[in-house]
């Protein structure tokens, strides 16, 4: 037998709109890129290139002058270190309150289930704002701590709703009917099945909270006081402050001690570890992210 395939031909404006699409693309892609190009580029460059802008595209007067001062100077290692520190513990506490409270959302013999569905999601909208927050975590005792830094945002409403409805779409009401004829409780169906079966939706929102975590700035100057607590990005804004003085007339006079090659190389070196972390979770991104937020 033989089988003939006709390939549907394309429409005129089908095809005018799919060229516009792509040059649109291409734009955004340029766009995007070229400042993480720059910055690759000038933490490879010497001072004086960069001063004169003579940077655009490729690294001018190699030089490794920015990664030198940044495996040298203590409080960018100290930095590093936090931020290790906070990612590490801020993630697990946030994945197990979130699947724990995902999990119960999820189950329909939950009393109450929708009330308390809505009650959380208020919050995404209404909060108390700044000033109570802060006050409350001082009245804590938990200002300058680890903790002042990781409870507040805990639990992301967004996050746990995404899980909630993963496990509520994805994982068959059969293989809980049949888990407990077999005398499984709550706690072993949710440790032995729902979680082993959950592996792309919880790859998916650990990387989120991971993301947040690394990239926390404003908490980080809200909560922390000493040198010794600050995150990598606190101590980035310190190092830009020290390399970049306003003279009154628009120019900027250049830390000589620090050099201008190491804000770039730290910015470089500060997108690693989430460019490490992509690759063993790119694969679980695409299904957790589409069944966790359009199904349900």
């Amino acid at each position: 037998m033989k089988q003939k395939s006709k390939q549907k031909k394309e429409l005129p404006q089908d095809k005018a709109v799919r060229i516009f699409f792509e040059i649109m693309g291409l734009l955004i892609l340029v766009v995007e890129a070229y400042p993480l190009i720059y910055v690759l580029s000038a933490s490879f460059s010497s001072s004086d290139a960069i001063s004169l802008g003579k940077v655009f595209l490729w690294p001018v007067e190699f030089s490794l002058e920015g990664y030198k001062m940044l495996f040298e100077d203590s409080q960018i290692l100290t930095g590093f270190k936090n931020s290790l520190i906070y990612l590490f513990v801020g993630v697990t506490i946030n994945m197990a309150l979130t699947m724990l409270l995902a999990f119960p959302l999820s189950r329909k013999e939950l009393p109450g289930r929708n009330l308390l569905t809505i009650f959380i999601a208020a919050t995404m909208y209404i909060n108390g704002g700044l000033i109570p927050t802060y006050l409350l975590v001082s009245r804590l005792d938990m200002v300058d701590t680890l903790w002042g830094l990781i409870l507040p945002t805990a639990i992301s409403t967004t996050n746990m709703i995404i899980m909630r409805t993963y496990f509520n779409s994805t994982i068959p009401e059969d293989l809980r009917e049949a888990a407990f004829l077999d005398g499984c409780s709550y706690t072993k169906y949710f440790f032995r099945i729902v979680i082993p079966l959950s592996a792309p939706i919880l790859a998916v929102i650990a990387l989120y909270y991971a993301v947040d975590s690394w990239n926390t700035y404003f908490n980080a100057l809200v909560y922390l006081r000493s040198s010794e607590k600050a995150n990598l990005q606190l101590v980035l804004r310190d190092i830009l402050l020290a390399n970049q003085v306003n003279s009154g007339d628009g120019s900027y006079a250049e830390n000589s001690k620090l050099g201008v090659t190491i804000k770039y190389a730290v910015i470089v070196a500060g997108c690693i570890p989430m460019l490490a972390i992509y690759p063993f979770v790119q694969r679980y991104f695409t299904k957790g992210v589409m069944i966790g937020s359009i199904k349900g």
